[in-house]
């Protein structure tokens, strides 16, 4: 039998069609991995403040828990706030800038499925009309890219002007007005008329309610400079055990869990594009 002869017998052995199934189960693999949509998170104000990186970090804990590949950039370039509890994931861009730009757009395809970028104050209004510019709107419009807009809001009518401005920009994203009370804010509730007529400004807008964390809890996370879930796990940075208080990690596990209620009944997982984890201990 011929050399070829016998390499071609050799490549319908058994173990050569198991080896020939592994290449092709993983080239499907990688091409599925290729064509997953990116999924893009802006969280800003126009107001600083307001929390915002707050809700950054639950989001971040949240995509953790129920297994959702995620990156994230922090703006607020170059000291950062984010990266100082995500150091791993988070890398600290200048988003007015085009080649800071070029590291987060040009790399949506990357792999990972979720993309949360941390706007600093005052930047949510000249990110979105970046984003306009370079083309990322009419591509969000155009359902190649799932885009979702997490905008804070403070409790003055300044806020309820972003709302205005920010509207602007919606078509084809996802819009989340999030009322965050972790500074125990007061909503409008002396005219829920003139909030009602900014909010219904925006078509598929959707309202969403963070509770006020204990202060005391919130200022020892602060501390401590983790995740909230590696908090509530009596863990330190590098993941060893810490010596959490037993209350105050009591009090950020009920409050994380009522915030991951809120991103379940928006379904957020779906979203990214992921099933939503099962999860113990949310009383």
């Amino acid at each position: 039998m011929s050399r070829s002869l016998t390499l071609l017998s050799a490549m319908f052995t058994p173990k050569a069609e198991q080896r020939r199934l592994r290449i092709l189960r993983t080239a499907q693999a990688s091409q599925e991995i290729s064509m997953v949509k990116p999924v893009v998170i802006v969280v800003g104000a126009d107001k600083g403040g307001v929390g915002k990186t707050t809700v950054s970090r639950t989001l971040l804990d949240y995509f953790r828990v129920n297994n959702v590949q995620t990156r994230a950039f922090d703006t607020e370039s170059p000291r950062g706030t984010l990266k100082r509890f995500y150091p791993e994931i988070t890398e600290i861009v200048d988003m007015t800038t085009t080649t800071d730009q070029m590291k987060i757009f040009d790399t949506l395809n990357a792999g990972l499925s979720v993309t949360v970028i941390d706007a600093r104050a005052g930047l949510l209004s000249s990110a979105l009309a970046s984003l306009r510019d370079i083309g990322f709107l009419d591509s969000a419009r155009a359902g190649q890219i799932t885009f979702a807009v997490f905008h804070i809001l403070g409790s003055s009518i300044a806020s309820l002007d972003e709302i205005a401005e920010t509207a602007t920009f919606m078509n084809g994203a996802k819009y989340y007005l999030v009322k965050n009370f972790i500074n125990d804010t007061q909503f409008f509730q002396w005219d829920q008329a003139t909030y009602n007529s900014y909010f219904h400004r925006i078509k598929h807008a959707t309202e969403l309610v963070i509770p006020k964390l204990n202060e005391m809890a919130y200022e020892q996370v602060e501390v401590a400079s983790v995740p909230f879930v590696d908090f509530v796990a009596n863990k330190g940075r590098n993941d060893e055990p810490a010596n959490n208080s037993f209350v105050l990690r009591g009090y950020v596990r009920h409050w994380l869990a009522n915030v991951w209620r809120e991103f379940d009944r928006i379904n957020l997982t779906e979203l990214a594009g992921a099933k939503a984890t099962a999860r113990a201990g949310e009383n």
